[in-house]
């Protein structure tokens, strides 16, 4: 059975050595590639494509690779199967690894990793099995230690702590004076974060706000 194979990465030219990498291989193929989260989202759950193993970079433009993790592996792509995720980064941080455990990954192997870890990955996540790369593997134990200590921090790493705070109780369906008291703000300081917070995340309400934080792991 070929494993069919679904990329995610912003930069042209990784995309085309995965590709280059993949499809070098006898029992894989390449089904289409995504630069962003959102293409990702559309071509996968709109039905455009169906895909085993999804091959997804950590750091996209628009959202982070955690968060589209979650969204894919969530649901059914176009009626088929949710896909299984193989992340991808250049990052060997606790933050990183802990946040696609959490999205549901079934393995991260770094981009530098030889050619044949990777296609050994493929076809280990593409069987049902979870893959890491030998640092990862090494620290598995801390990180599921440090994993409730992980709130959002890569999901949405362009808002501060304090912000990630707040949308924390937003999440959770706290109003701005309860936010308030919890954090111990003024309700104007809190009406600002709130602000700033749609600003960065890009929504316009409360309950798109909550949306993106649950998709993410906040809130619970």
């Amino acid at each position: 059975m070929t494993i069919r194979v679904f990329l995610v990465d912003d930069h042209p030219m990784f995309r085309a050595g995965a590709r280059h990498a993949v499809e070098g291989a006898a029992d894989m193929d390449v089904v289409g590639e995504a630069a962003t989260g959102e293409e990702a989202i559309r071509a996968l759950r709109g039905g455009e494509v169906t895909a085993d193993v999804v091959l997804m970079d950590l750091g996209l433009p628009d959202r982070s690779g955690a968060e589209v993790t979650r969204l894919l592996t969530s649901a059914p792509q176009g009626g088929g199967p949710a896909p299984r995720v193989l992340m991808l980064s250049a990052l060997e941080e606790d933050d990183a690894v802990i946040s696609a455990l959490r999205a549901g990954a079934r393995g991260y192997v770094v981009k530098d990793a030889p050619r044949e870890e990777l296609l050994r990955a493929v076809r280990t996540v593409a069987g049902g099995g979870a893959v890491f790369s030998p640092f990862v593997a090494d620290r598995l134990g801390d990180y599921f230690a440090a994993v409730h200590d992980m709130p959002g921090r890569v999901a949405f790493p362009q808002l501060t702590n304090r912000e990630r705070q707040v949308l924390d109780l937003l999440a959770r369906g706290y109003g701005n004076r309860r936010i308030a008291r919890e954090l111990v703000l003024s309700d104007k300081t809190v009406r600002n974060h709130i602000s700033h917070i749609f600003a960065k995340l890009q929504v316009t309400d409360r309950m798109a706000a909550a949306a993106r934080a649950r998709e993410a792991g906040l809130g619970g």
